[in-house]
């Protein structure tokens, strides 16, 4: 039996979140470079040009990316051999959230849902955990933004609605954000399991290296023809026109009930931000 304390997971979970905030991955970034190569309109370049100019201020100026810093996500994989101790581990990820947005003098955009008051510290986070063999602790920090959070959808599709019915939907999604999400976006879909296991599974998709395709081939095959669909809208570069609208199209899958067909979309800005460590 391993034993970590959960200080430990403070540290990195406040290292990772200002991390996130100011350093986009070289996925992205490498898609966001493809993309303004294949872009036709001029202003859609113009504006990809930005977006790559604003990430290297960002990193050269150690700023955030983004204004919206963010709701603080974060999946925790905890080996059921694994001991934590020295305190709570909600507790610990906590802290770690309300050190990072301090320390790293990020936007606190965390209220209450109804007397809209600010908690001060953007805590609490929304906490994922899963127990997985071994005995490490795998943490993802994944800051979500209200811009492409807000134009996300879950819908209980009938069975009968099919693969067919899947990418209506998905495509529905992306044409009502427009502009609103930030595109060149990322879109992740979950299709499967219950309402709240297809949501979830279209937030893990957004975890994937930007562009990597599902290991099922046919599950491959459909993100890649969503793609193509949803470049196909011509909304482009921040809705404003063009050839890339999505970046990629990541999808994941559960087995479900025999008389369900939930889907979920949710929708990532160009801004795909993600940090993971393994303690």
């Amino acid at each position: 039996m391993r034993e970590l304390n959960v200080a430990m997971v403070t540290e990195a979970v406040a290292r990772l979140t200002v991390e996130a905030c100011r350093y986009l991955g070289d996925d992205v970034r490498t898609l966001l470079e493809k993309a303004k190569a294949e872009e036709v309109s001029d202003f859609g370049c113009f504006i990809l040009e930005q977006i790559l100019k604003n990430l290297e201020v960002a990193a050269k100026e150690e700023l955030p990316i983004c204004q919206d810093t963010g709701m603080a996500v974060v999946f925790l994989e905890v080996g059921q051999d694994l001991h934590l101790t020295g305190g709570d581990l909600t507790a610990a990820v906590n802290e770690g959230v309300r050190r990072g947005y301090e320390e790293g003098y990020l936007r606190k955009s965390v209220l209450s849902p109804l007397s809209r008051i600010n908690t001060g510290d953007n805590t609490p986070a929304v906490i994922h955990t899963r127990i997985v063999p071994g005995d490490r602790l795998k943490i993802t920090v994944a800051p979500k933004g209200a811009g492409s959070e807000n134009m996300s959808r879950v819908r209980m599709l009938e069975p009968a609605d099919g693969i067919a019915g899947i990418k209506r939907f998905v495509l529905e999604t992306v044409k009502a954000a427009g502009g609103c999400a930030c595109p060149p976006l990322i879109v992740g879909v979950g299709i499967g399991g219950t309402m709240e296991k297809a949501a979830l599974l279209a937030k893990e998709a957004l975890l994937r290296p930007a562009g990597e395709p599902n290991p099922e081939t046919a599950v491959a095959a459909l993100e890649k023809e969503l793609l193509v669909l949803v470049n196909k809208t011509g909304l482009g570069p921040q809705g404003l026109g063009g050839k890339v609208t999505a970046l990629a199209v990541h999808i994941e899958t559960y087995p479900t009930h025999i008389a369900a067909l939930p889907v979920a979309v949710n929708l990532q800005c160009h801004v795909a931000r993600h940090r993971t460590i393994l303690l």
